[in-house]
């Protein structure tokens, strides 16, 4: 078993080395790992030891345990395609996007034919926003996992994001065609299903997936948001299997929030309030332990951007900037409004949908650690060095809009977050209209607290660091009010949208530079794929329910109740 043997321990480890493999064999690794422990003590420099330790450790969920040991294996033996492949997994399961990432690549780099190692890299590259190298790390699982399980799905995986659902769908009804007990198959389709409004084939998908593998049980938040839940649901045991799952073993953290915000989700359907908040405010523990939100930090990076997009460098943008009017730039914090208003926008014909690009959260941060507070301010930035980055950022951006939409007049870009970058982005594109999305901040806050955000990114769900995070924001947002131009940057009251849509919306299309066209007053007939959490809230006519709905929670804010009396 040992590459690397200490000559002064080996009648020592080899008894517990067997002993390890016979309960690694008997599919005991909790029992394994005791004598793995005391066998990497005697010969700390053994690679597969530790390797064998970390696996043991990573299949009983001691993940801290498990990175220890794969990056001591690691560490002897450079050269360890196993040992990289399983420490991306565990920096995966701890929420270490980036470290597992890196893992991987090391991974496919020293064994290419690795084929679940480019499955999972791209499926994490993704969720970071980079398309082109998703699509190529699923191409590269596709070819090597050949016509298996794996790399159907990698190849459905490349196809959904290149906006081929048709071709995606069929690969994998090919997919479970040949493998029926195919939980991720039956996952995948119904997250495709559901995009494309037919929520009751996509509920089919989600229940059979978790049939299959109980581990999926976070796929019920999809299941229940693909329509309102109802006593004839809970009658069939809904609430009740939701319940059992909480306490699978070895269900992940990653799941369990899933399904405590699942089973919110239900419970406020069913008008039981008191309960679905208490499941809302376990799920924001449960993702706290991924990765804690720094205030202090964020608010620094706020006051940053304002110091450094003073009003003499907003008003250099006609001179300095992309004279293309191609770009609609909807933004706001998240639930404020975003998908509906790119619906309607996306209704026009001269007009193609983006959905929530990550382009200006990676520019933008790139432009954000180049310079120090002020600096713009005082003139220190070189010009050279920043019109170049402006020209190539507006060259590039326009590439990825006409990738989109290549004869479209004007293409959207939903990303929220790009509130963050509306000063950049408007001296880049000073033609290019940004439409903020403004709701109730306690209505806005609320809807965050009970929709599932990747674990990994650097933003609240609830708390004292939600309530922080919103005046951040309102203060960025008076920031851009205050110095950029009123006719590029329109407002948008959820409230009013919803209220008396057409006057709105008309305003909206006007705003965009575009004719009056009916289309627009009807988003809910928008046959484009909804990839966002209001995929069944997309297909329904404009509604005020959602208006003042942080009333049924009203004893129940806790710390969010700072934000009643907020104007948002």
């Amino acid at each position: 078993m040992s590459q690397f043997p200490n000559p002064a321990a080996p009648q020592q480890v080899a008894p517990l080395l067997a002993l390890a493999t016979t309960f690694l064999r008997a599919g005991r690794p909790a029992d394994a790992i005791a004598p793995l422990r005391d066998a990497a003590l005697l010969q700390p420099s053994n690679p597969t030891i530790q390797h064998d330790l970390g696996l043991a450790c990573l299949e009983v969920g001691l993940i801290p345990d498990a990175i220890a040991a794969l990056q001591r294996a690691v560490a002897s033996n450079p050269r360890y395609a196993d040992a990289y492949f399983r420490l991306g997994i565990a920096l995966e399961k701890l929420g270490n996007t980036r470290g597992a990432i890196a893992a991987y690549d090391r991974a496919t780099q020293l064994l290419p034919s690795l084929t679940e190692a480019w499955f999972r890299a791209g499926a994490l590259v993704y969720t970071l926003g980079n398309r082109d190298q998703a699509i190529g790390c699923f191409r590269r699982a596709a070819v090597t996992g050949g016509r298996n399980s794996l790399g159907r799905l990698a190849k459905a995986r490349a196809l959904l994001i290149e906006d081929r659902n048709e071709e995606a769908e069929q690969v994998l009804r090919e997919t479970l065609a040949a493998d029926p007990m195919n939980a991720m198959a039956y996952e995948l389709r119904g997250n495709l299903l559901s995009e494309l409004g037919r929520f009751d084939q996509a509920r089919a998908c989600f229940e059979r997936a978790i049939a299959i593998a109980p581990l999926l049980a976070g796929s019920y938040y999809d299941l229940v948001r693909c329509r309102p839940v109802t006593s004839n649901d809970n009658d069939e045991g809904l609430l009740q299997r939701m319940q059992a799952a909480l306490v699978t073993p070895g269900l992940e953290a990653a799941q369990r929030l899933r399904l405590h915000l699942a089973i919110g989700k239900a419970e406020e359907d069913l008008g039981d309030y008191a309960l679905a908040m208490q499941h809302f405010d376990a799920a924001d523990v449960v993702r706290r332990g991924f990765a804690p939100f720094d205030s202090a930090a964020f608010s620094i990076e706020i006051d940053r951007l304002i110091a450094r997009c003073t009003p003499e460098w907003i008003a250099q943008a006609p001179e300095i900037g992309s004279s293309d009017a191609t770009p609609v730039l909807i933004i706001g914090m998240p639930r404020s409004g975003t998908t509906l208003v790119e619906q309607i926008v996306s209704m026009h014909p001269e007009v193609g949908a983006g959905a929530e690009l990550h382009f200006w959260n990676q520019r933008g941060a790139e432009w954000h650690r180049s310079g120090v507070a002020g600096n713009a301010a005082a003139g220190n930035e070189t010009p050279f060095v920043v019109s170049e980055f402006l020209a190539k950022a507006a060259a590039d951006y326009l590439g990825v809009l006409r990738a989109i939409a290549p004869t479209a007049a004007r293409v959207t870009d939903k990303m929220p977050f790009n509130f963050l970058w509306a000063g950049l982005i408007h001296v880049t594109f000073p033609r290019a209209t940004i439409i903020h999305c403004r709701r109730a901040a306690i209505d806005t806050a609320l809807s965050i607290h009970q929709t599932h955000f990747r674990p990994d990114m650097a933003f609240p769900t609830g708390g004292t660091e939600l309530v922080a995070y919103f005046r951040d924001y309102q203060r960025l947002i008076d920031h851009w009010r205050s110095v950029l131009p009123a006719e590029r940057f329109i407002e948008v009251d959820y409230e009013d949208l919803t209220c008396a849509p057409e006057p709105v919306i008309r305003r909206i299309i006007a705003a965009c530079g575009l004719a009056w066209n009916d289309a627009c007053l009807r988003p809910e007939s928008n046959p484009r794929a909804v990839n966002t959490p209001s995929k069944w809230q997309a297909r329904q006519p404009i509604y005020r329910t959602s208006v003042a709905r942080w009333r049924r929670y009203e004893p129940w804010l806790g710390p969010l109740r700072a934000l009643v009396d907020v104007d948002s």
